[in-house]
C-alpha cells in the first residue's frame, strides 16, 4: 500500500500549532484554578504545570499568533488553498456518503477550529490589555478553550473515518511541496503565440535538417511553460528578464520570526508607566478619604481594569484610578475603585439557644467569601517579569514539597530567590484606625503545629513586616469538656454596654451581599469591652450580635510603615495612602523609578481578589 504524505510546511506548522496549545492549555487551566469556584480542576494537578504559568500561557500565545498569520501566508503563496475551500462542491458532499462526506465535514472541522482561535487571540489579548468587560470576555475566553480538547478528538476521528490510518498518519510523513503552476500572464502568453508563429512560418519555409538540427532549434518559449520547483527562478521568454519565486515556507517562517520579535519588543515597550509627580511638601494631602485636595486634582489620573475576583455584584471586576505624588520625603497615593457596597461585617457573632455562632461561609479554610470587610491591597517589586504573579504565586493545591498543602485548593504566595515583595493591605474595618497593614511575600515560612495539624491555613511566604498590629480577630475555637471532637465559638470580648454596641453597628442587615449604613462600624474598641465570662454571657440575650474584630493599641514597627485613610459614597471607594519613599526595612520596596505596582480589590472576600496582568511602571519625579 502506498504510504500517503503532506507536504513538510503543513506538517511543521501542524505540530507547532499542536505544542503551542497544549502548553496554552494546560497552563490556562492552572491559571483558571485561581478564579472563584473552579478549583475542581485540581483533580488534573498531576497533569498541569505549577511553576511559572503566566509566562508559558503568554509565551504559547505568541507562537500561536505567529504561527497563524505564517500558516495563512504559507498556504496562500504555496497555493494550498484549494483544500481548505468551503466551496458548492463540499458542501454537496456533505449530502453524500464515503470519502466526499468525510472530506467535507473535514474542512468544516478546521474553519471551526479558525474561528476557535480567532476567538481565543482576541477575548486573550483583550484580557492582558484590560479591556475586557465584565465577565463576558473571560467567559467567552473559557468557553472556547473547551472547543479544543472537543475539536481534536472530532478531528482524529474524522480523519481516520476518511482515509483509515494511512489518511490520519501522513500529518507524521512529510513530502516535498510541489509547485503550483504559474500564474497566467497575459503579456507573457501573447508573446510566447507570436514567437510560435514566427517559428512555424520559418520552419515551414526552410528545409529540414534532421532530428538534431530540429532539437537545437526548439524555441525558447517551450522551456517557459515546464514547471519548476519551489525557490527556482527561470528565464521568460525573448531577453533577459528573470522571475524569481521564493519558497513559501521560508517565507512564511522569515514573517513568523519576524512578528515574535515585533510583539515581544512591543510588549516589552508598552508597560504603562503611573506618574508620581514631586510637589511642595506644603501641599501634601490629608490623609482624610476626600478626594478634592489641591494635590489630586493636579495628578494625572492612571486607570487600570482588574477583574476574575469574588463579588462585585457577580462580575469579579472593578475599575481602579490611582494617583500619585511625593514630597521628597513622602509619597502620597489616591486609589478609588468601584464596589456596589460598603461592607463591613468582617466575621460577626451571634448569640445563639445553644451558644455563640460565627457567620462565615469558607472561614475554615482560609477562604471567606461573605462575611468579611471590604479591602484592597497594593504590590511593589523590583522585578521586571511581565506576566502576573510568576515571581511571587505558586499554584497547585500543595506547590511546596514538605509543606502542608493549601485548604483552598489554590496556590501560595512566597519567593524562591529569598527576596521580599512589599505587599500593603487596607481592611474597611480593621484599617479604621488609620494603618494600612504592612506586609511582605518572601521565602516560605515554616509551618505552625495548628498549619501543620489541618487547624489553620498555611500561608507560604505571605505575613506581616515585624511589629504589631492594633486590631484582632474576636473569638476563639475551644473545646467544651465532655463535647468530646465537637469545638464552640467563644467571643475573647463582650462588650460592656450591648446596647450602645448594637448601636454603633448601624442598620443590621445581615445579608453579606448588603452593605452597611453610614456612619456604621463594626469593630469593638478595648475601652467598649471586657474580657469573656460566663456571667456576662448570661445577661446578653439570644439574637445579640458582637463584632468579629477588636481594635485596642497602635500599629507598631515595620508593620506601622503605612499610614491611610479612606472613605465610601455613591458606589466607590477612595483610599488616600502615605509611606515614606524609602523606610530603610528589607521587608519593604523603595518607592522609585523603576518600581512595579501591581493594585487588587476585595468585595467582603478573604482571599478572592481582582487582578490585573500587566505591571504599573512608577516613574518618580
Amino acid at each position: 500500500m502506498k504510504l500517503r504524505k503532506t507536504d513538510y510546511g503543513t506538517v511543521i506548522f501542524h505540530w507547532l500549532t499542536v505544542i503551542a496549545l497544549l502548553a496554552a492549555f494546560v497552563s490556562g487551566l492552572r491559571i483558571a484554578t485561581e478564579a472563584p469556584d473552579r478549583t475542581w480542576i485540581n483533580l488534573f494537578d498531576m497533569l498541569i504545570p505549577q511553576q511559572r504559568v503566566w509566562t508559558l500561557h503568554m509565551q504559547a500565545a505568541v507562537v500561536l499568533i505567529a504561527v497563524s498569520i505564517a500558516y495563512a501566508l504559507y498556504v496562500i503563496r504555496a497555493g494550498l488553498g484549494r483544500r481548505l475551500q468551503m466551496n458548492g462542491i463540499r458542501l454537496r458532499g456533505l449530502r453524500q456518503r464515503g470519502t466526499a462526506r468525510w472530506g467535507a465535514i473535514n474542512v468544516l472541522l478546521v474553519w471551526i477550529f479558525f474561528l476557535t482561535m480567532l476567538s481565543l487571540i482576541v477575548t486573550g489579548g483583550l484580557m492582558y490589555f484590560g479591556y475586557s468587560a465584565g465577565s463576558d470576555v473571560a467567559d467567552l475566553h473559557w468557553y472556547a478553550t473547551w472547543i479544543l480538547p472537543v475539536f481534536a478528538g472530532t478531528h482524529v476521528l474524522s480523519q481516520y473515518a476518511a482515509g483509515g490510518a494511512s489518511q490520519l498518519l501522513r500529518i507524521c510523513r512529510p513530502a516535498r511541496l510541489v509547485a503550483p503552476p504559474p500564474p497566467l500572464d497575459a503579456v507573457e502568453l501573447l508573446k510566447l503565440l507570436v514567437e510560435q508563429t514566427d517559428a512555424n512560418e520559418a520552419g515551414s519555409q526552410s528545409v529540414p535538417r534532421g532530428k538534431d538540427a530540429d532539437r537545437e532549434e526548439a524555441p525558447t518559449g517551450g522551456a517557459a511553460t515546464r514547471p519548476q520547483p519551489p525557490g527556482s527562478r527561470r528565464p521568460a521568454s525573448g531577453g533577459g528578464h528573470v522571475t524569481v519565486q521564493s519558497n513559501p515556507f521560508v517565507v512564511a517562517v522569515a514573517v513568523a520570526i519576524a512578528i515574535m520579535a515585533i510583539v515581544v519588543s512591543m510588549d516589552r515597550k508598552a508597560v504603562e508607566s503611573l506618574h508620581v509627580r514631586r510637589i511642595d511638601s506644603a501641599d501634601a494631602p490629608t490623609l482624610d478619604g476626600d478626594t478634592s485636595d489641591p494635590a489630586w486634582r493636579s495628578a494625572k489620573a492612571f486607570s487600570v481594569t482588574t477583574s476574575q475576583g469574588g463579588n462585585f455584584d457577580g462580575s469579579g471586576e472593578t475599575k481602579i484610578d490611582i494617583r500619585a505624588v511625593h514630597d521628597g520625603t513622602w509619597a502620597y497615593f489616591l486609589f478609588v475603585w468601584d464596589d456596589p457596597t460598603r461592607s463591613l461585617k468582617r466575621l460577626p457573632l451571634v448569640k445563639a439557644d445553644k451558644g455563640w455562632r460565627l457567620l462565615h461561609r469558607g472561614y475554615e479554610t482560609g477562604d471567606e467569601r461573605d462575611f468579611d470587610e471590604d479591602k484592597f491591597a497594593v504590590l511593589l517589586t523590583t522585578s521586571d517579569g511581565i506576566s502576573a504573579g510568576d515571581s511571587t504565586f505558586h499554584s497547585s493545591p500543595h506547590p511546596i514539597p514538605g509543606a502542608p498543602a493549601t485548604m483552598t485548593g489554590r496556590g501560595l504566595h512566597y519567593t524562591e530567590d529569598g527576596s521580599y515583595v512589599d505587599v500593603w493591605e487596607w481592611k474597611a474595618t480593621s484599617s479604621a484606625s488609620g494603618w494600612m497593614d504592612d506586609a511582605h511575600f518572601g521565602p516560605p515560612l515554616e509551618a505552625t503545629p495548628a498549619q501543620t495539624g489541618g487547624l489553620a491555613p498555611y500561608r507560604g511566604g505571605f505575613a506581616p513586616d515585624p511589629g504589631r498590629a492594633n486590631y484582632a480577630e474576636n473569638f476563639s475555637v475551644v473545646d467544651e469538656p465532655g463535647t468530646g471532637a465537637n469545638r464552640t465559638i467563644r467571643p475573647l470580648r463582650l462588650p460592656i454596654d450591648p446596647a450602645k454596641t448594637t448601636a454603633a453597628l448601624g442598620q443590621i442587615d445581615l445579608d453579606p451581599h448588603h452593605g452597611e449604613s453610614e456612619g456604621a462600624r463594626w469593630y469593638m474598641t478595648e475601652a467598649e469591652s471586657v474580657p469573656y465570662s460566663p456571667d456576662l454571657d448570661r445577661q446578653i440575650p439570644n439574637g445579640a450580635i458582637v463584632p468579629g474584630v477588636v481594635v485596642a493599641g497602635v500599629f507598631s514597627g515595620d508593620r506601622a510603615d503605612v499610614r491611610c485613610a479612606a472613605r465610601w459614597a455613591s458606589g466607590r471607594w477612595a483610599l488616600e495612602v502615605a509611606r515614606r519613599l524609602d523606610t530603610q526595612s528589607k521587608y519593604d520596596v523603595a518607592i522609585a523609578t523603576g518600581v512595579f505596582m501591581r493594585v487588587a480589590a476585595f468585595d467582603h472576600s478573604r482571599i478572592q481578589h481582582t487582578r490585573h496582568v500587566r505591571p504599573i511602571r512608577l516613574e518618580v519625579e
